[in-house]
């Protein structure tokens, strides 16, 4: 049997690890919306709304990973 606070601990390492998906989308997300901003100005309304839709997206996987963390760490499972 594995102590409470191991478990718990290997949940918010996982979690860590699972952040690093979401982490890169979203500065890819933002890299591409500066690039084509640069190229063309006019466009940064369009791209700025279409970043944000996938930036809450990207994000939305983050936060599953943190509940599941939660309550892998607190079921010991």
């Amino acid at each position: 049997m594995t102590p409470m606070e191991l478990v718990g601990s290997l949940g918010i390492v996982g979690y860590g690890l699972g952040a690093i998906g979401p982490g890169i989308g979203v500065g890819l997300i933002f890299a591409a919306v500066i690039e084509g901003t640069a190229r063309q100005p006019e466009a940064r309304g369009a791209l700025l709304s279409t970043a944000f839709i996938g930036f809450a997206l990207t994000e939305a996987l983050a936060i599953i990973g943190i509940a599941l963390a939660f309550v892998f760490g607190f079921t010991g499972q």
